[in-house]
Formats: structure tokens, C-alpha cells, sequence
């Protein structure tokens, strides 16, 4: 192979000459079109019914939490109130604080455990990761726990409209539901 500039000649497969710095690729070469890139990884967005089941999978583990939070909450108050008949418990405010303790919890701990989860190193809750998802921003980074926050209240747009923020999920291009949308997050497949 001989360099285009100098006409010496120079190893194959080089792509400059050692003696002048000359290109040894032909004119003709360097302006024909380059070949197809090679395809990156593809991006496999999550459907609508593995979120679903996601979904159903992390309602058991916030239903099993609560429960136990329930069942410790009302022992506690009835301990605490001196209340030793059910029958007492209905007007007794120590219950009512703890019943509005309780309702509390209802709203932060479903909030925290989205939004801790999600912006973690999982990027998922429990039953996000149990089938292989994750949920990232736009260019498929991890999240930030403020943005997971406002995906997570975002739902409540998604709900209030018939369920059709949810439902979105499975007609549009890149399966967002629309507090994925609003919140700019992808929910992704890993396998």
C-alpha cells in the first residue's frame, strides 16, 4: 500500500503515512458514504400490564406494612388510653390522634418508599425489580428523589382523570403513563 501524498510506501491497514502524515486512504474512499453505524443496545420501554403487575406486587408490600403498622398503632392507643372494652375506643382522643397518625402515615410512607426506591441504586421498587425494571429520565439516567417525588404525586393527575393517565402507558410511543410524562421518566425492561 503506498501513501496518496508522497507515494512511499506504508504498512497496510495504516491509515496515515509515517513519513509525511498523508492519508493513505483514495480519494474515492474518503468520499463515498460511510457503512450503516452498528445498532446500540435497544431500549425495551415497560408495558402497561408488567406495571400493572408491578404495581399489584408493591400494593402487597405496603398492605402487609400496614397492616402490622395498624395492629401496633391500635394496641398502642388502646394501652395508652386505658382502654380496656372496643366499645370506648370511638370517642377517645388519644385514638383519634392516632387515627389521624395513621392516615398520615397513609399518605408519606407510600411517598417514601416510591420515591426513595426509585431514585436509589435499584431505580425500582420492590416489585419494579422483581421484573426487571426501571425507571429513569428521559436520556436514561437515574432519577433524582425530588423527580421520583413528583412522578409519584403525578399519579394522583393520572387517577383523578378515569385512570386514563395509567392507561396511557399502553398507547403511547415510548409507554409512558402520563405522570411519567409530566415528571419526563421512562419506565425501562433490564432483561
Amino acid at each position: 500500500m503506498f501513501c496518496q501524498k508522497c507515494g512511499k510506501q506504508v504498512p497496510d491497514g495504516a491509515a496515515f503515512c509515517q513519513h509525511c502524515g498523508g492519508s493513505t486512504v483514495s480519494p474515492s474512499a474518503a468520499v463515498s458514504p460511510p457503512s450503516q453505524p452498528s445498532p446500540g443496545p435497544a431500549v425495551e420501554y415497560a408495558g402497561f400490564w408488567l406495571r400493572v403487575v408491578a404495581t399489584i406486587i408493591d400494593g402487597i408490600v405496603l398492605g402487609v406494612v400496614f397492616i402490622v403498622l395498624i395492629i401496633v398503632l391500635v394496641l398502642f392507643a388502646a394501652v395508652v388510653a386505658g382502654v380496656s372494652d372496643a366499645r370506648q375506643l370511638e370517642d377517645n382522643p388519644i385514638v383519634i390522634l392516632f387515627a389521624l397518625l395513621f392516615y398520615a402515615l397513609s399518605i408519606v410512607l407510600p411517598w417514601l418508599y416510591a420515591a426513595y426506591m426509585e431514585s436509589s441504586s435499584w431505580q425500582a421498587t420492590l416489585g419494579k425489580k422483581m421484573l426487571g425494571l426501571v425507571v429513569t429520565d428521559i436520556r436514561g439516567e437515574p432519577i433524582s428523589f425530588w423527580r421520583a417525588t413528583g412522578r409519584h404525586f403525578g399519579k394522583i393527575v393520572s387517577g383523578m382523570i378515569l385512570y386514563i393517565g395509567f392507561m396511557m402507558a399502553g398507547f403511547t410511543e415510548k409507554k409512558q403513563a402520563l405522570h411519567d410524562i409530566l415528571a419526563e421518566c421512562l419506565v425501562l425492561r433490564t432483561r
